[in-house]
């Protein structure tokens, strides 16, 4: 199974983002780089809530470049998580199954696995605004899991976290990819989150996504662009 952006191009503010290039199944890969290149429109691009302006992205040869954002096989996080206040934390999650909120006994069963995953046990009860930020991030991750897409798209989810709990969450998502055999895709503007969880990572910069390169490899010896960037 594979994503390929084929010939992509989109605007972004004043510029035009290009990308041409597949990614395989399984892997785990960086989208790093300057902040206001592209990182976010790309990723939003491949979840299906922006149209490129030529090009075509297909998964598994399929083109699913019109598709809507709830019929791909991708779980998308935010950097908001994007809870609804109203509900409880088990609610929200729920909402991964069944957007009814009509569960069976299975389904909350399910539900209250999810919290134990997340290291939430118990807490299914409570209001979003009763957890910290970093717990609230564990819901909406817990709720992007029940969805069960075989592509999970992280869009600095833990960029507002502090570096003990971002490196929790890290690891937390490093086990669910490692269990679950699905593919990452990961914005980051630290190269270090990018060293620490991925295999491969796509610059973005100069209004081009480049071709996945190992991420040790690239960090070893960046680009002119990326070594502005770090500046090293």
């Amino acid at each position: 199974m594979t994503i390929t952006l084929d010939s992509i191009k989109l605007s972004h503010g004043e510029f035009t983002l290009t990308a041409d290039f597949k990614i395989k199944e399984g892997q785990k890969v960086a989208l790093l780089g300057p902040s206001g290149g592209g990182k976010s429109t790309l990723l939003s691009t491949i979840a299906g809530f922006k149209t490129p302006d030529m090009g075509r992205i297909l998964y598994n040869e399929i083109d699913i470049t019109n598709m809507p954002p709830a019929k791909r096989p991708i779980a998308l996080l935010f950097q908001e998580h994007n809870l609804f206040p109203h509900l409880s934390v088990e609610k929200n999650i729920a909402l991964g199954i069944n957007t009814t909120l009509r569960l069976s006994a299975l389904d909350i069963k399910v539900v209250k696995d999810a919290l134990y995953r997340v290291g939430l046990d118990g807490q299914g009860h409570k209001m979003p605004s009763e957890l910290s930020g970093g717990q609230q991030q564990r819901v909406a991750l817990a709720r992007c899991l029940l969805r069960k897409q075989p592509i999970l798209c992280l869009d600095e989810p833990f960029a507002a976290l502090g570096p003990a709990l971002k490196r929790e969450m890290l690891d937390l998502v490093n086990e669910i990819i490692d269990s679950t055999k699905a593919t990452l895709l990961m914005v980051t503007h630290q190269p270090e989150d990018a060293s620490y969880i991925t295999d491969q990572t796509v610059l973005v910069a100069d209004g081009k996504a480049h071709s996945p390169i190992e991420t040790t490899k690239l960090l070893a010896n960046p680009p002119i662009a990326l070594a502005q960037y770090l500046g090293t």
